[in-house]
């Protein structure tokens, strides 16, 4: 799991906060409320769960890459928060929810859900869908 003191330092002094990767969240991340921490409890499934099921998603041959965006309080509080995924795909957006049917978000939205650091490229035919939690 991604260090907030490494987050802190690549959201620079405008901290604007950069997309992470799968694996800099989740690898040795067992703390549940990290994503969607209002969801959890209330039918969000577990972080090894939506994990595993991110990791599907990144390998369909329509997604470019997934990222997760993290939440400005993460700065705050300095602990690693998270309320949106990030997919860069060809997908709409109703395919991205069936996609994530069950995981009790508040849907997909198109684009980032904030402004972002080290946010890849988008293909072209792509375009960056977010799912989010409250």
């Amino acid at each position: 799991m991604i260090a907030v003191e490494d987050v802190i330092e690549r959201a620079g002094p405008e901290d604007v906060l950069p997309l992470v990767s799968l694996a800099d969240f989740f690898t040795g991340n067992t703390v549940e409320d990290s994503l969607a921490p209002n969801q959890w409890g209330y039918g969000r499934p577990p972080l090894a769960e939506l994990a595993a099921a991110l990791d599907r998603i990144a390998a369909r041959p329509e997604v470019a890459w997934v990222r997760i965006q993290l939440h400005p309080e993460t700065l705050e509080l300095e602990e690693l928060l998270a309320e949106a995924v990030a997919l860069c795909t060809s997908a709409d957006v109703e395919t991205c929810e069936s996609w994530t049917a069950g995981w009790e978000s508040d849907g997909v939205m198109n684009g980032l859900v904030d402004e972002y650091r080290d946010v890849p490229p988008v293909p072209d035919g792509m375009a960056i869908r977010s799912v989010v939690w409250d």
